[in-house]
């Protein structure tokens, strides 16, 4: 393996002591290409070619940890019969700014003590505060699986976020496009889950046809930072309607009992960060999202 650049997440690099060793099957896709990439308008766009320039010297491949992931699968933490809550830990935004500056370790377990069934860690540095070093300290400290959340564009991070404790990773179905299949196989290649985030029809039919069995529904479009409340709801039905296996989850814009509570029967899960992040009692405000979603 090459000799690995410095952190572009803001983090201490990889983490030592993973057992490692390469495995026939699932080899790591290509970066995605600058055309690719310039085709991604907005914000999203701007945000995915800072993380290609990042990952621009690392290599595609690398050893492999064997096992699965301590914490165990994410996906089936999400299981049950009412609306699961998939607590984030981020300190800014690019709609928000500078949200609070939390401690990742301290804000997760207040988030597991709280009920939380899973915690979703940032690791982009330069818009939401986010490092590895974070996502390795929290998957240490809690019992709940972690996902790392960030602006996948290179097989490398998906390869860090295994060997950084994580039990999932996110893909932006906006950023990857016809990749899509490649990075899911990948990722299950190396015992991770995928949550596969769209935001409109064509998204969710590239998810489905990948045959993504864990699809996120962002009512934020990240092109534009705006949310329409309505998305979430909409392609969920849709989705289920179709028939496709698979778990859901609603992000943005859940940050009341209320919300939580109008998805239930609907949406396996609800991611929810900002909200929890500037609360004074996290655990607390935890313990009545889970409680709404019963």
């Amino acid at each position: 393996m090459a000799s690995t650049p410095s952190d572009p997440s803001g983090g201490d690099g990889p983490a030592s002591g993973v057992a490692a060793r390469q495995e026939p099957g699932g080899a790591p896709p290509e970066a995605l290409t600058s055309e690719r990439l310039d085709a991604v308008p907005g914000v999203l766009g701007r945000i995915a070619r800072e993380r290609a320039a990042a990952y621009a010297s690392y290599p595609t491949g690398g050893p492999r940890p064997s096992g699965r992931p301590a914490s165990g699968s994410f996906a089936e933490a999400l299981r049950g019969t009412g609306v699961a809550v998939i607590a984030e830990v981020k300190r800014a935004s690019p709609s928000q700014g500078a949200i609070n500056d939390v401690d990742p370790v301290t804000t997760a377990r207040a988030y597991v003590a709280g009920g939380a069934a899973a915690v979703s860690v940032l690791t982009e540095p330069n818009h939401f505060g986010g490092a590895l070093s974070h996502l390795a300290a929290v998957s240490e400290a809690v019992r709940a699986p972690t996902l790392r959340k960030d602006f996948v564009v290179h097989p490398a991070q998906v390869l860090e976020a295994r060997t950084h404790g994580a039990s999932a990773v996110l893909l932006i179905v906006a950023v990857l496009g016809e990749a899509l299949g490649d990075y899911l196989g990948y990722a299950r290649a190396l015992g991770l889950d995928a949550l596969v985030e769209v935001h409109d029809e064509r998204e969710l039919d590239l998810a489905v046809g990948a045959q993504a069995t864990l699809i996120g529904v962002n009512n934020r479009d990240l092109r534009t930072l705006s949310i329409d409340s309505s998305t979430a709801p909409r392609l969920i039905a849709r989705g289920r309607a179709s028939g496709h296996e698979a778990l859901w989850v609603a992000e943005s814009g859940y940050d009341s009992a209320d919300a939580v509570a109008a998805l239930r029967g609907l949406a396996h899960a609800v991611l929810i960060g900002t909200g929890l992040v500037r609360h004074d009692d996290p655990a607390t405000a935890v313990r009545a999202l889970v409680a709404a979603g019963a």
